[in-house]
């Protein structure tokens, strides 16, 4: 897989990390860690970090500073009701491109 799942991922992680976020509240640490459990060994921390700071500035996620028994707050990220909406339309998005790619995939195969 390679460089295709990176060039593929750039385009899905934030879709990835806002459907994380719809479940449970987390900070980037704990998002990036479970990325890695699930197979995205290739994840940076710093992408993540990125990522939080942009839905952020874009008001799809609410922030709250919680203290950390280690060091400075921890900042924990949880999804708002805008960000609930772009969620649900990425959804959308991939079920129309996984159903056309399906479809793709079949006919090639015939």
């Amino acid at each position: 897989m390679g460089k295709q799942i990176t060039e593929m991922l750039k385009g899905t992680l934030e879709g990835l990390v806002l459907a994380i976020l719809a479940v449970r509240t987390a900070y980037g640490y704990e998002i990036t860690a479970w990325l890695r459990e699930q197979g995205f060994s290739d994840i940076a921390e710093g992408t993540v970090y990125a990522l939080l700071v942009r839905v952020e500035k874009r008001g799809l996620v609410d922030v709250e500073k919680v203290p950390s028994e280690k060091g400075p707050p921890r900042k924990v990220y949880s999804l708002n009701a805008q960000g609930r909406e772009y969620l649900d339309e990425f959804w959308r998005t991939w079920d129309f491109l996984s159903k056309r790619l399906e479809q793709l995939r079949a006919e090639g195969e015939e």
